[in-house]
């Protein structure tokens, strides 16, 4: 059965159309967004959501989108998706941080031209019949030092127009490292010397706790006089109170604003100030970009539903359409090797070591770390997936190492996973073969080979004469059916262990049978 999305906000044809080519079916309902009672009626049932900015995907919708697996922002914002709700629910949520980023970088310079030469002023007193040359005297742009906050992909589009212009650029960015500054022609400061020495600033930064507010009465203290400011990035970095005053007072001369704390925004202090542009939330505003944006966010969710590709996801790591068909057993056999070790663990788990080695180095080991987490934690929280489990998994305060070395031992490829509790340390490993399916090779460093088979029997005992034929003669006593026999020991007359194969699950009685035999450690029941 084809997958089904439903478009509640307005995406272009073309978009819709490459969801019927791909053959996912697809129900357009441009409207629906705006309406969150019909929206709330009709998820259900829909495997994707491809939206714009009106819909709001909030806990309640995700409470009744029973077979959602998918939100698709065309766009870079999710401020209007309840990404920890969905991601509690395992549904992956994407967006398209790159379709605009040329347009959103055109309009902060656009808007950063309008505010040097005061252009929207100048065009409404020249429509009016007024000749006011002398009225409107603005500034040259050319050898200005623009200050941009925020040097991603937006901010870095921003920073290439603007040394075009023959600006001097400084960025202020966390995470802009030396070697891309270089590579960029910008020079990286701290954001005081930022503030200090600019003379445009423009955000092009997310909406954080730490950078709401990032424009504030203290942050425009330390600008230089005349600054101008530009924000066609997020509502909120800007307190608009205190931009307002700064303008009042002339220590601003001017500002760009195409974002807005509240949206739409029927108000603002801003609002009739000289020499304040605004514009309403324009920065993807052009045919271009709400063409690339609609065909990108339908392709990532086709490849998403129809192949298991992952790409810009907020919530899950990415995951290619190549990738996703090598990785499918080395999945399986991540999240059975986490299930293995899970099922068998019955005190806190204060970390975990996982070992790749071999060609499974090489692949995505964001993924299967994924993938293991959810089999390891799926036994004691039923509500973990593999788009929340690294996230339950840091909020209990488990450890989790990741080593990645080239080929040990006799195996090309395998992954090992030790698990630490607080009485005892306990490793398993296990690999793929040549016929696709995922196989334990290791328990305890004690070798075996066995399938992850969906009833099984977990048993370790002391290594003696004759155990094997008694346990085999009271499964058969008791009509329990063995699939297979799969046996490893550490030494003769040491630790032993048996994974045995049935047809049906073992029941209680027999379970307590079987921890009575002579010579046996434990006995679990184990499913996959």
């Amino acid at each position: 059965m084809s997958p089904r999305v439903l478009v509640s906000d307005k995406l272009s044809p073309t978009a819709v159309q490459v969801f019927k080519d791909r053959g996912v079916e697809v129900d357009y309902q441009p409207d629906l967004g705006k309406d969150k009672d019909a929206l709330l009626a009709a998820i259900n049932g829909y495997d994707g959501l491809a939206i714009r900015s009106a819909t709001k995907v909030t806990e309640k919708i995700l409470g009744v989108a029973e077979n959602l697996k998918v939100v698709g922002r065309a766009g870079i914002g999710v401020d209007n998706v309840d990404v920890h709700g969905a991601t509690a629910r395992g549904v992956i949520v994407m967006n398209t941080p790159f379709g605009n980023s040329i347009t959103t970088a055109e309009h902060a310079v656009a808007m950063m031209f309008a505010v040097a030469r005061q252009i929207p002023a100048a065009d409404i007193s020249t429509q009016a019949g007024k000749w006011e040359k002398n009225r409107f005297m603005g500034v040259e742009i050319t050898g200005k030092t623009l200050g941009i906050i925020g040097c991603g992909n937006i901010g870095s589009i921003v920073a290439e127009r603007a040394l075009g212009l023959k600006m001097r650029v400084v960025a202020f960015d966390p995470f802009l490292s030396d070697e891309r500054a270089v590579q960029l022609g910008v020079e990286k400061v701290s954001l005081d010397d930022l503030l200090k020495r600019a003379d445009f600033i423009t955000l092009h930064t997310p909406l954080t706790d730490k950078t709401k507010g990032i424009i504030n009465a203290a942050a425009i203290a330390k600008m230089k006089d005349g600054v101008r400011v530009i924000n066609c990035a997020r509502g909120g970095l800007v307190v608009e109170e205190d931009l307002a005053e700064a303008i009042k007072s002339g220590k601003v001369a001017g500002a760009g604003i195409d974002v807005f704390a509240v949206e739409p925004a029927e108000a603002s202090p801003l609002f009739g100030l000289p020499n304040v542009v605004c514009t309403p939330h324009l920065g993807a505003a052009t045919t271009e970009a709400q063409e690339n944006v609609a065909v990108q966010v339908a392709e990532q969710m086709a490849d998403y539903l129809l192949d298991g590709a992952v790409t810009n996801a907020l919530n899950m790591p990415s995951i290619t359409a190549e990738e996703a068909a090598r990785m499918t057993p080395f999945v399986r056999l991540a999240e059975g090797l986490g299930s293995f070790a899970g099922q068998l663990t019955e005190t806190t788990i204060r970390g975990i070591t996982i070992e790749y080695a071999g060609d499974v180095a090489d692949m995505n080991t964001n993924a299967l770390t994924s993938a293991l987490l959810c089999g390891l934690l799926r036994p004691i929280l039923t509500e973990v997936n593999m788009v929340n489990a690294p996230i339950v998994a840091e909020n209990r305060g488990m450890q989790v190492d990741e080593v990645r070395q080239s080929q040990r031992g006799i195996f090309e490829t395998y992954i090992r996973l030790t698990v630490r509790t607080e009485r005892q340390e306990r490793s398993v490993a296990g690999t793929v073969f040549s016929d696709g399916k995922p196989r334990l090779i290791q328990i305890k460093s004690i070798g075996l080979e066995a399938s992850f088979a969906p009833h099984m029997l977990y048993i370790t005992n002391r290594d003696k004469p004759g155990f094997i034929g008694r346990l085999g003669t009271l499964l058969g006593g008791e009509d329990v059916n063995i699939a297979t026999f799969n046996l490893g020991r550490a030494a003769a007359g040491e630790e032993a262990i048996a994974l045995v194969e049935v047809d049906e699950p073992v029941s209680d009685a027999v379970l307590a049978a079987v921890r009575e035999l002579e010579g046996v450690v434990q006995a679990k029941r184990l499913s996959f």
